[in-house]
């Protein structure tokens, strides 16, 4: 057998047992697609065990993307059972979203939704990177598949305006107590909370996003938890098991791993193949019905000393600034407030520390550095940096 076919002949049989998982499964989680190694600063050779930054994302590799092109105006996904609308469509409001959704007929179906944020975010991956300009931008989506589109400076737009309402409200408030609706940015790879108002100088402003409607598997993003024993939780809906307690201090990105190899090698809990979960992984524990933390009580979540909650590492890395910066930065999943520095009002009024974008939010830290570096955050909305971020193990699945 010729070596592309052989190439190929594993691929397909790879896909086919992937599929075979999947379908074992209610809430199978999809890779990240990361396959490049990155230690805190640039891309590098993936390490061996035992070397530095070694256990990252692209380490482990999951059930693989796969879309199935319908040629009716939608997109299956053979992982999620999930199938969604292909096209782009126009910004609406919330509730113009959420009323769509009962007149959609595309692909002649009469059963689209409106997607929750487990839903929504299983179409991310983290090949994705934003920059300046749209030449410089390639989308957290596979736009083989899926229309997409940036946000148009020549409107006043950011290149990164074009987010995606979900159906999950908040049960919090942001800023200063808008209601709130979670969406997910397919441009810069981030899950935040959306005011479903916005307040201008103008007066108060409708939000208006994207929208993408789903149907199939309604049991997909619904956690099945149960206890194995005083410290380990096993989510029966995806196959993966949990350990309950935290890491109980926060440490950089690098000690993050470090840390979960060591436990690998106590045999932590009785087994030694625990990792440092990716950001969808990660993201699947979050219980968006909470926000003190969000997350099923079953856990055990270490309080901080100013009463709010740590953010949580994942090993997947975000790739988000300039082309020099690029590795930088991890993903971590907020499971108390998504913390900024706000000034009220805006531009001319005192900076206070608000829930900018709530519990449950997926966002970045750098890798490395000093959290003081950043007394008042950073970027337009002042997001908290702590650098020295929380670690929960997760083996199974994958």
């Amino acid at each position: 057998m010729k070596p592309l076919r052989i190439v190929l002949w594993l691929l397909l049989g790879s896909i086919a047992l992937d599929r075979a998982r999947a379908q074992s499964l209610s809430y199978p989680i999809v890779d990240t697609g990361q396959i490049v190694c990155y230690d805190d600063r640039a891309m590098i050779d993936c390490p061996s065990p035992g070397d530095a930054f070694y256990g990252q994302d692209a380490q482990h590799t999951g059930l693989f993307p796969t879309y199935r092109d319908n040629r009716d105006g939608t997109i299956s996904d053979l992982q999620t059972g999930l199938d969604w609308v292909q096209a782009r469509g126009e910004k609406m409001t919330w509730d113009e979203a959420m009323a769509g959704a009962t007149t959609c007929r595309v692909g002649g179906y009469d059963d689209w939704r409106l997607p929750t944020i487990k839903e929504l975010y299983s179409l991310i991956n983290f090949t994705g990177h934003s920059g300046r300009r749209e030449s410089e931008c390639l989308p957290y989506l596979d736009t083989r598949y899926f229309e997409f589109a940036f946000g148009d400076p020549a409107q006043g737009e950011r290149i990164i305006d074009c987010q995606d309402w979900s159906a999950t409200e908040y049960v919090g408030t942001t800023m200063d107590g808008n209601p709130t609706v979670f969406g997910v940015n397919f441009a810069d790879g981030r899950i935040k909370g959306y005011p479903k108002i916005m307040k201008r100088r103008e007066g108060r402003v409708t939000n208006r996003l994207y929208v993408r409607y789903v149907r199939g598997n309604p049991a997909y993003g619904k956690n099945r938890f149960r206890k194995l024993g005083a410290d380990i939780i096993e989510d029966e809906a995806t196959g993966l098991m949990w350990s309950r307690k935290d890491s109980g201090t926060g440490m950089q990105w690098e000690q993050a791993l470090a840390w979960v190899a060591q436990k690998n090698r106590e045999g932590y809990l009785g087994y030694r193949d625990w990792r440092l979960p990716n950001a969808k992984e990660l993201q699947s524990i979050v219980d968006y019905t909470r926000n003190d933390p969000a997350v099923n009580p079953l856990f055990q979540t270490t309080r901080l000393e100013d009463g709010e909650y740590p953010f949580f590492w994942t090993s997947t890395t975000h790739l988000e600034g300039p082309p020099e910066h690029r590795g930088q930065a991890a993903v971590y999943v907020a499971f108390g407030r998504a913390t900024g520095w706000m000034q009220i009002p805006p531009l001319r009024g005192t900076a206070q520390l608000l829930d900018v974008h709530g519990a449950g939010a997926q966002r970045s830290d750098p890798k490395a550095g000093d959290p003081a570096d950043y007394p008042e955050g950073r970027g337009p909305q002042g997001d908290v940096i702590r650098i020295e971020n929380y670690v929960r193990c997760v083996r199974g699945a994958l």
